[in-house]
C-alpha cells in the first residue's frame, strides 16, 4: 500500500535520508525504529510532502506521490498523528475534531472516538492548551481517525505518555489493526512497537540497517544494543 524506494531527502545542505526503502502492505502494521536524530520524522515529512525528497520515489496505492503537496496526499487517504501532537491550542476538543472530520458511512465519527477515548468526551469543552500531555496525544490520534484514513502515519505516539496511557494507546492501535487499517508506526518504545507490528525496520544515519519480524528483532541482542540502545 505504501512503497518507499531509494529516497534521499535534505534539509538545506544537510543530507538526512540517504537511500531509504521500505514497504507497508495493506492491512499491516510496520514499525520503524531508531534513536533520536536518525531521520525517522524526516521520512514522515517526506511521505506527507512537507519535505519532498530530491531523489527516489514514494508510492501510495500504486500512485507516485513523491513531492505532492500534503493536502493532496491527505485527500488520497493518508492520515497523520504527528510528533509533538500539534493540536490547535485555542480550540476546544470538539472544534479540533470538527475541523478534521470527514464523515464516512460506518467509519469514525466523534462519538466513536469518544468510545475509544472517553476522557476526551469528559473534556469536550476544554481548549487544547488546557489538556494534559496525555489528553493532547489522545486528541491528536482522534483527530487523525475522524478523517477516516486508509493509511495512518504515527510519529512517536507514546512520547511523554504515562505507562497507563501507553497501554490504552496500544489497545487502540490493536483495534485499528484488527479493523484492517494500514499503519506505519515510528517509535522508540521498543516493547510497544514489537507488540503491535507485523514487520520491523531499524534505521540509523538516514538509512535502513536491519529488517525482520518483531520476534527476530527481540532476540537479536546485537542489533538492539548497537542501534536501539537496549
Amino acid at each position: 500500500m505504501l512503497e518507499i524506494d531509494d529516497v534521499h531527502t535534505y534539509y538545506g545542505d544537510s543530507y538526512v535520508l540517504q537511500g531509504m526503502s521500505l514497504k507497508v502492505e495493506k492491512g499491516s502494521v510496520v514499525a520503524l525504529l531508531g534513536r533520536n536524530g536518525v531521520g525517522k520524522t524526516t521520512l514522515i515529512r517526506s511521505i506527507m510532502g512537507f519535505t519532498p525528497p530530491r531523489r527516489g520515489t514514494i508510492k501510495f496505492k500504486d500512485q507516485d506521490i513523491t513531492g505532492l503537496p500534503a493536502q493532496k496526499v491527505a485527500q488520497m487517504g493518508m492520515g497523520l498523528v504527528p510528533q509533538g501532537r500539534r493540536i490547535f491550542p485555542s480550540l476546544d476538543v470538539r472544534e479540533n475534531l470538527g475541523i478534521a472530520s470527514q464523515p464516512k458511512s460506518g467509519g469514525w465519527d466523534m462519538q466513536r472516538v469518544f468510545s475509544v477515548f472517553p476522557r476526551l468526551q469528559e473534556r469536550i469543552r476544554h481548549r487544547g492548551n488546557r489538556l494534559s500531555g496525555g489528553e493532547q496525544q489522545m486528541l491528536a490520534s482522534a483527530r487523525a481517525l475522524v478523517r477516516n484514513p486508509d493509511f495512518l502515519l504515527m510519529d512517536e505516539p507514546t512520547e511523554g505518555l504515562a505507562p497507563l496511557l501507553v497501554q490504552e494507546l496500544g489497545r487502540t492501535v490493536q483495534q485499528l489493526k484488527d479493523e484492517g487499517l494500514s499503519i506505519l508506526l515510528v517509535e522508540q518504545n521498543l516493547p510497544f512497537a514489537l507488540r503491535l507490528a507485523d514487520h520491523v525496520y531499524v534505521m540509523t544515519k538516514g538509512r535502513i540497517v536491519y529488517e525482520s519480524s518483531p520476534r527476530e528483532l527481540w532476540e537479536n541482542e546485537e542489533i538492539k544494543r548497537s542501534y536501539l540502545g537496549v
